[in-house]
């Protein structure tokens, strides 16, 4: 019998979280639609993962690729060894503990991953990085990196935006096609240093890091902005890059399970014959 194998990458996305109130009187989960959207509309399977970190390898064998995305809360400050100094930092313990399980459990499988916005903090953070725990405390000459506390909502107003300059010889700088363009932004922590193997891609005029990614991997890489919003060329590249990545992964996959197969099969039929 022969296996049928999904022809379009399968995306694993991170959800957010709430508690009980507002949508529902239980907790609830949570993720604007151009998560999704943009994924499909470039040639992706996107899928929601909840947060059950207990189930993250059976999550990942049904995924290609993991995109770990934004939202209104923050990485822990105890995981890059540091007491929280700002009460602007919002936790979400849960949600934590299942992202670090499937990221870790994304780069051990050298699976495409993907970290956008608190994506990209923790993507840092879980290599050897640290975070600026609030970006007008840590640095009060910055730019405006966000308008407002809640991250995902800006109430109304006009995102912060500002550009943002791609580092010469990263991944980064070899999935889009120009070396600095403008960027939304919507983060009021930032990644202050990054941890052996990993490098920085992209920085805001201030000095601010904007993204970075792990060396050694075919596509481990994060960005500070959302380009799900694809409100430039340069975004839909950047996706269209990590999908192709998942492809690669997928069809890698489906190579060495065909192999297996045929393998597993070979010696069954040497079994059989040798019985009879």
């Amino acid at each position: 019998m022969q296996t049928k194998f999904q022809s379009r990458p399968v995306i694993g996305v991170t959800l957010d979280s709430e508690e009980a109130g507002g949508y529902a009187d239980f907790p609830w989960y949570a993720l604007r639609q151009n998560y999704m959207s943009s994924l499909a509309e470039l040639g992706a399977v996107p899928l929601a993962l909840p947060h059950h970190a207990e189930l993250a390898d059976e999550y990942l064998a049904l995924c290609d690729g993991i995109v770990v995305t934004g939202g209104a809360f923050d990485v822990p400050p105890e995981l890059f060894n540091e007491t929280q100094n700002s009460d602007q930092v919002r936790l979400k313990p849960g949600r934590t503990e299942f992202e670090k399980a499937i990221v870790k459990g994304a780069m051990q499988r050298n699976m495409p991953l993907l970290g956008i916005c608190g994506g990209e903090q923790l993507l840092a953070v879980l290599t050897g990085g640290t975070l600026h725990q609030h970006i007008p405390d840590a640095l009060p000459d910055a730019l405006e990196h966000s308008t407002t506390v809640d991250t995902e909502n800006a109430g109304g107003k006009k995102r912060a935006r500002h550009p943002v300059e791609i580092v010469e010889g990263t991944l980064l700088s070899r999935s889009v096609d120009r070396d600095h363009y403008e960027v939304n932004s919507s983060h009021h922590q930032a990644v202050k240093s990054v941890g052996p193997g990993c490098i920085v891609n992209a920085y805001a005029p201030d000095g601010v890091i904007e993204g970075i990614e792990c060396e050694g991997y075919d596509f481990c890489l994060g960005v500070q902005w959302h380009p799900e919003y694809q409100q430039h060329q340069q975004d839909t590249q950047l996706l269209n890059a990590f999908v192709a990545a998942a492809s690669h992964y997928q069809h890698a996959m489906r190579s060495s399970g065909k192999a297996m197969t045929e393998v597993m099969n070979d010696v069954i039929t040497r079994t059989g014959n040798e019985k009879a």
